[in-house]
């Protein structure tokens, strides 16, 4: 039974988290693939193709991506190269102290171009990305026109 998971699960979005995925057959050909949904409603999505290891085990910062979205090593490539399914979309967060941005992994068989509603995952799991640490205040800056906020640490 193939598991993915995220370590921690919770984070600050400028920190690093491990990947892996165990419970593969070895050598197995797989698709790992990161999505969010933005507050505007719009999805980012990216793919990775991997080859598991003997163990049965993917980790992207130890194997390399074959293709998808990047190649190479990259550890935290699937976070880096979140694309909008729409053009010309930007990702941004409006809402850094209330809410994270939930990343969804999941891992596929075989090489996924595109997947569909049909397109069932062999496991998946959630990552939240905060932008604020726990009792850091925001205070808004308005003066004359300049506009900003001044983010202090508890």
């Amino acid at each position: 039974m193939a598991e993915v998971t995220v370590t921690p699960q919770s984070s600050l979005a400028d920190r690093p988290v491990q990947v892996r995925v165990r419970g593969l057959s070895p050598s197995q050909l797989v698709t790992l693939r990161a999505s969010l949904t933005d507050e505007q409603g719009e999805c980012f999505q990216a793919r990775a193709f991997f080859r598991a290891d003997q163990a049965g085990e993917v980790d992207p910062g130890r194997h390399a991506a074959l293709g998808g979205s990047y190649t190479g090593v990259c550890p935290m490539g699937l976070f880096w190269f979140l694309r909008p399914n729409t053009l010309f979309r930007r990702l941004i967060k409006r809402d850094v102290a209330g809410s994270p941005f939930l990343v969804r992994l999941e891992v596929f068989d075989g090489p996924c171009l595109v997947t569909g509603p049909q397109d069932q995952p062999l496991a998946s799991c959630e990552a939240e990305r905060w932008y604020v640490g726990p009792g850091v205040q925001r205070v808004p800056i308005r003066e004359g026109r300049v506009r900003g906020a001044l983010f202090l640490p508890p």
